[in-house]
């Protein structure tokens, strides 16, 4: 099993969500989209188009966290992955999460980040039955969101991470969670049977009206260096 440490990136894992059709996955894709062009407009908080554009993929994940003592039990998010050749976006993929915990800490915040995958070896993480983010963060009330770059097994980041906070977040040490592929979510919005490799690598689904706007801001956000 292979290992991925991103520090901050377990403040991805929302409280468990279950997909039920298709309308509330497109819904998903959508809600992510608009958080997404909500970050770019932020001058000190929007993703580099340098760094967007040399991305091998993306994943995107929101979630909320309150109250003393938090451990959460799942949720998840979506990925792509870009076609080396054309450069462009592939269908969406859905992705779980999985139990994970986390130290004292008081108040409540809400956190979107986009992880940005920086190679292609990164992004065939994905297609993994599970793969586990570790490391420890740290938050403080006032903190301004910073880049984290993950660290892997060679020297150059391979990973990217990039984070909205909202609200009040006193001290916590973040421990071990796992993301594997959302089979079942994934099963519903394509109406069939298809693996992430299936889904981001081999085309064999089209990339839905959802998926596609989604795609198509990250392209536009590549193109245009925000000042």
């Amino acid at each position: 099993m292979k290992m991925l440490t991103l520090g901050l990136v377990l403040l991805g894992f929302a409280s468990s969500t279950f997909a039920t059709d298709k309308v509330q996955l497109d819904n998903r894709i959508r809600t992510l989209t608009g958080k997404f062009e909500e970050l770019q407009v932020k001058p000190d908080k929007c993703v580099p188009a340098d760094n967007l554009r040399k991305a091998q993929g993306i994943i995107l994940l929101d979630r909320t966290k309150a109250g003393l003592v938090f451990g959460y039990q799942g949720g998840g998010g979506v990925a792509l992955v870009k076609d080396p050749k054309t450069a462009k976006w592939s269908a969406a993929g859905f992705m779980g999460a999985k139990e994970g915990s986390f130290g004292a800490q008081i108040g409540g915040e809400q956190t979107f980040f986009v992880i940005l995958l920086m190679s292609t070896n990164a992004t065939h993480l994905l297609v993994e039955s599970k793969f586990d983010f570790g490391g420890e963060a740290r938050g403080t009330a006032g903190d301004s969101t910073k880049v984290t770059e993950g660290k892997s097994a060679t020297p150059d980041p391979t990973v990217l991470v990039y984070d909205d906070r909202k609200g009040f977040y006193g001290g916590a040490t973040i421990k071990g969670g796992t993301m594997s592929p959302d089979e079942e979510a994934n099963r519903v919005y394509y109406q069939q049977y298809v693996t992430m490799k299936e889904i981001l690598f081999e085309g064999k689904v089209k990339p839905t009206e959802a998926a596609t706007a989604l795609a198509k801001k990250l392209t536009e956000h590549s193109q245009n260096p925000k000042k």
